[in-house]
């Protein structure tokens, strides 16, 4: 499947099929493909929590208003980030570019993000959010369905998986086989109300692609 076939497919799934296990091998290829996303710094400030124990996943299903999907993907991956990924030993980040380029890029990332918190906070979510999209194109291109969830307590989910005080759940990301389509589109902005060119000046309308 190509890049733009997965994200004219990839929808919202709500309805799994329980009985269908993911090869582990399909999902450390997903993960290995998260962790190519993009982070401010190369940071990967990004920490994904991969929930097998059933008992737990049955406590974040309570937790998210008893939504089936927690509980019959395939697969339950909370996404969560590190606040203080700026201060863990930057160093390693670039540990293999350059030594001129180490040099000049370490210190900035402590001195960018340094008392800092809604800056910490924002960087999270904008690193979650880029690598469950990586995340979710890659299971569509694999065959399988997702849907990415906010509808949940995230201090029970926290407590649930033992998130450290310095880190912060983004969103939950349930992966597998759909036993239902999702439902149809409720219909997307045209492109010209959402796109501006050079600012917040006349929206500009582009002519339709013809793919044919």
């Amino acid at each position: 499947m190509n890049t733009f076939d997965a994200i004219e497919s990839r929808r919202s799934v709500k309805h799994f099929d329980p009985d269908h296990p993911m090869p582990e091998a399909d999902i450390q290829r997903l993960l290995e493909a998260a962790i190519l996303s993009p982070t401010s710094f190369n940071m990967q400030n990004w920490r994904f929590v991969w929930v097998r124990d059933e008992a737990k996943r049955q406590a974040i299903r309570a937790a998210a208003w008893n939504q089936a999907q927690v509980t019959d993907a395939s697969v339950l991956l909370v996404l969560c980030a590190d606040l203080q990924a700026h201060a863990r030993d930057p160093q390693r980040y670039w540990q293999e570019a350059p030594e001129a380029v180490r040099e000049i890029i370490v210190p900035m990332i402590g001195r960018f993000y340094e008392n800092q918190p809604q800056l910490q906070r924002d960087e999270a979510m904008r690193s979650v959010g880029i690598a469950s999209q990586t995340i979710m194109l890659a299971a569509r291109a694999m065959g399988y369905d997702s849907n990415p969830m906010i509808g949940f307590d995230p201090q029970v989910v926290a407590s649930v998986i033992d998130l450290p005080s310095d880190h912060v759940i983004g969103l939950m990301l349930a992966i597998g086989k759909a036993v239902k389509p999702a439902m149809q589109r409720g219909g997307q902005l045209p492109l010209d109300e959402v796109l501006h060119v050079d600012g917040f000046g006349e929206a500009v309308a582009l002519s339709p692609v013809n793919n044919s």
